[in-house]
């Protein structure tokens, strides 16, 4: 009787534990998101000023400042386009690389996938430089292709690495029956495989258009003035002679809300690939 009482006092305690800290990870890592919202509802001179937030400093000014922008309209809508073209095509080739990996047993294939990671795991401070010089010299330079570009070649190492463990998972079974019925090598890939691994490209799918919607480096130094995505038309805001914190908060509780709509439209999908790619990994 008595050990049955100590298991579950040490199971309350852990789980006492584990909330505590589940909490106060929580809190660090929506301090800096609950600070940027209350800042982007407060004028320019109340927050360099250092006044402690009251609600009569509520206001809608630096809203209204930001959304007549047009740099920060055009870096929203090429943000957006970035982010879909880029995601469309790392899962395309990643899922294509992810089951030519998975499936077929060739010499150097354990190499390939630890090059990929490799790849992944370069600082893009070391990349950007020689893409600026080959991006200049193809005339990409500024453009949403060569943006586009840049952001697939850090996104498909990643795709390719997540849907690993889907593609080694499935049963080979399926792919026999398959070939047996007389289907092509790419009808069994796109009508097999793709709808099995489903819950795996949405993964995929969600983590590669945040790495895009959030990336900055490369936006930062392969665009200029017509190819520029959020994130560096909100670092505009905060140069010049003045600092508009007011504004570059607002601006960057807009970029939060169409991140927290996908990722929340994708919720149920997400959670579900997160636990098949775990367990069947």
């Amino acid at each position: 009787m008595m050990g049955i009482l100590r298991k579950r006092t040490r199971k309350i305690i852990v789980n006492i534990i584990i909330a505590i800290v589940a909490f106060v990870v929580l809190a660090i890592e929506l301090y800096p998101i609950v600070i940027t919202v209350l800042n982007s509802f407060r004028r320019d001179i109340n927050i360099l000023s250092g006044q402690p937030f009251q609600l009569k400093q509520l206001t809608l000014r630096s809203y209204q400042l930001v959304l007549k922008n047009m740099g920060f309209q055009l870096g929203m809508k090429n943000s957006v386009i970035v982010g879909i073209l880029s995601t469309g095509i790392s899962v395309l080739i990643g899922a294509m690389a992810s089951y030519g990996i998975a499936r077929f047993h060739f010499k150097g294939r354990n190499g390939l996938a630890y090059s990929f990671l490799v790849f992944r795991m370069l600082p893009q401070i070391s990349l950007v430089i020689s893409l600026y010089l080959m991006f200049s010299a193809v005339g990409l330079r500024d453009t949403i292709g060569g943006i586009t570009l840049a952001h697939t070649s850090f996104n498909v190492p990643y795709v390719i690495w997540l849907l690993l463990p889907f593609f080694t998972a499935v049963d080979k079974a399926y792919e026999e029956a398959a070939m047996v019925d007389g289907c092509t090598r790419s009808t069994v890939f796109f009508k097999i495989f793709l709808p099995i691994v489903a819950p795996g490209l949405v993964v995929g799918a969600v983590f590669a258009f945040l790495n895009s919607w959030n990336e900055f480096m490369y936006a930062l130094i392969l665009t200029g003035v017509k190819a520029k995505t959020a994130p560096v038309a909100i670092n505009g805001l905060l140069g010049g002679e003045t600092l508009t914190w007011g504004q570059a908060c607002a601006a960057g509780t807009i970029m939060l809300i169409p991140v927290f709509i996908f990722t929340l439209g994708m919720q149920k999908f997400l959670i579900r690939g997160i636990t098949a790619g775990g367990v069947k990994g």
